[in-house]
């Protein structure tokens, strides 16, 4: 009898188990039909997953079909819908007109557990945040940005950057590792007060589990845990994500220790400095938001940010360089007619070098590396196109959109240099905008330009670049994580020769 009585248990247990979720099933259709009408139009979510299976299974042409809802479009982030904007003109609306409603950032459970939302990227749009931005922009400013002596460094690792590239001559290589580290070591010199050698193993490293970082969080495993952050409690790849992550952290940490033991108060080096010394200063103001472990993950953002955006385009140019060897020669002649073979570019060479800064635009346009903007999230509700945005609403500018648009671009679906040329004179669309817009444009826009410029042209003066022969194209889709970066490859370069 009692093995009756238990049978029976357990299949009312079964019974109600199946009927709940049944339940929840249907109030989850019913949920996402109520929002009908209130919300943007957009592609049809899934329960509870929402969009995201669409999203993993192709990035890009999910992305690029979102514009075919309109200017507004709604995506389903697991239950939560967000808002996508399509034109140039809702996000200028949004980002810059209503920038305070429109510039918080959301909560993204990995990015959280990471962060713990110290620093800038991932920072509340309040006190802390403006707090730490204006110190950076202020340091980096104080340290060079944006004056002749970051110019200098940018040109000197020119220099590295093609020693070492050209050390394979001939050979198929894959030069990832040369360009994030004549990328990263600009913003290391300027927060670290040191450069790093392109041999120095554990540098390289450090470089290598950022890369594996950035891939990942945006990945399939990125975003489950995003769906379920009780994952953190649990064994998992996801904790490889937290491991290099701590790892950054750990070798932040250490230089920081360096510096303090060696700080001269009248005399900052570098950023790290600077921090430490206004951590002091601020010490009796309760309204302080410097201490160490916003210091640890500023520094980190500005790592980051610093090393794999810009690295990740010089990657993305190479490819299309190779695959129109045509602008590539046009790019080198401009350059040696005017600089020769051994004067190296400087920023005042812009206005002479039309076609070769019209290319490097070209080359961020087509690169397109985060091509649905950084997530914004809306600090209060808002109105937008007679749409009523709830506070906490998820908001994407959809830079893919924006940079392909047919009514603003003359090749909109093609790499030709032309987009940004008028009469043979550079000129920048409106519609150019991959550093965003509003409170939360990227805060190394000024150093990305500069390294842009200044590598791409140094390499174009120096270096030929041609593609293995019978070796396959990357995927030109790339892949999609928090930055759109391209599959590895390899290239072959060949030196122009000096003529002195």
């Amino acid at each position: 009898m009692w093995m009756t009585l238990m049978k029976l248990d357990l299949v009312s247990v079964g019974l109600a188990l199946s009927l709940g979720l049944i339940f929840m099933f249907f109030f989850e259709i019913f949920r996402i039909h109520s929002y009908r009408g209130k919300i943007p139009p957009g592609p049809r979510p899934l329960p509870f997953v929402g969009t995201i299976p669409q999203f993993l299974f192709s990035p890009m042409e999910f992305i690029r079909s979102l514009s075919q809802y309109g200017e507004m479009t709604t995506m389903y982030i697991g239950r939560q819908p967000a808002i996508f904007l399509n034109t140039i003109e809702i996000v200028k609306e949004a980002m810059v007109q209503n920038a305070s409603s429109f510039s918080g950032r959301p909560p993204i459970p990995l990015l959280m557990w990471v962060t713990e939302g110290y620093g800038i990227v991932m920072a509340t749009y309040g006190h802390s945040w403006r707090q730490q931005r204006r110190f950076a922009l202020h340091s980096l400013r104080n340290f060079g940005l944006g004056k002749k002596s970051v110019e200098d460094r940018v040109t000197e690792e020119s220099r590295y950057l093609v020693s070492e590239m050209l050390k394979l001559e001939g050979k198929p290589f894959d030069p990832q590792h040369a360009i994030q580290n004549a990328v990263s070591n600009i913003i290391c010199s300027i927060v670290f007060g040191d450069r790093f050698d392109y041999d120095d193993k554990r540098f390289a490293y450090l470089l290598e589990i950022v890369r594996e970082n950035i891939i990942q969080s945006g990945a399939f495993i990125g975003q489950v845990f995003n769906l379920l952050p009780i994952m953190k409690h649990f064994p998992g790849p996801h904790q490889k994500i937290y491991q290099n992550a701590e790892e950054l952290k750990a070798f932040i940490r250490d230089v920081v220790k360096t510096h303090r033991e060696s700080l001269d108060p009248d005399s900052p080096r570098d950023l790290i400095d600077a921090y430490l010394l206004e951590m002091e200063k601020q010490k009796s103001n309760e309204d302080s938001t410097f201490h160490e472990d916003n210091m640890v993950m500023t520094v980190s953002d500005l790592f980051l940010a610093g090393t794999d955006t810009t690295a990740t385009t010089i990657r993305w140019g190479l490819i299309f360089l190779t695959q129109n060897p045509e602008v590539q020669e046009r790019c080198h002649e401009e350059i040696v007619q005017v600089l020769g073979y051994d004067r190296l570019p400087s920023m005042d060479d812009r206005d002479k070098l039309p076609y070769t800064y019209a290319t490097v635009h070209e080359i961020q346009r087509c690169g397109n590396i985060v091509p649905s903007g950084v997530f914004h999230e809306t600090t209060q509700p808002a109105q937008l196109r007679g749409y009523d945005i709830p506070k906490g609403t998820v908001v994407f500018a959809n830079l893919t959109a924006i940079l392909t648009s047919k009514e603003h671009w003359k090749y909109p679906d093609t790499f030709n240099p032309e987009n940004f040329l008028d009469d043979n004179d550079f000129f920048k669309p409106e519609s150019f905008l991959p550093f965003s817009l509003g409170p939360r444009v990227c805060l190394g826009e000024t150093l990305a330009k500069t390294e842009l410029f200044l590598f791409l042209t140094s390499l174009l003066q120096r270096i030929r670049f041609s593609w293995p022969p019978g070796a396959k194209w990357p995927d030109m889709n790339g892949v999609v994580s928090v930055v759109r970066s391209p599959e590895a490859y390899d290239i072959i370069c060949h030196s122009r020769g000096s003529k002195k």
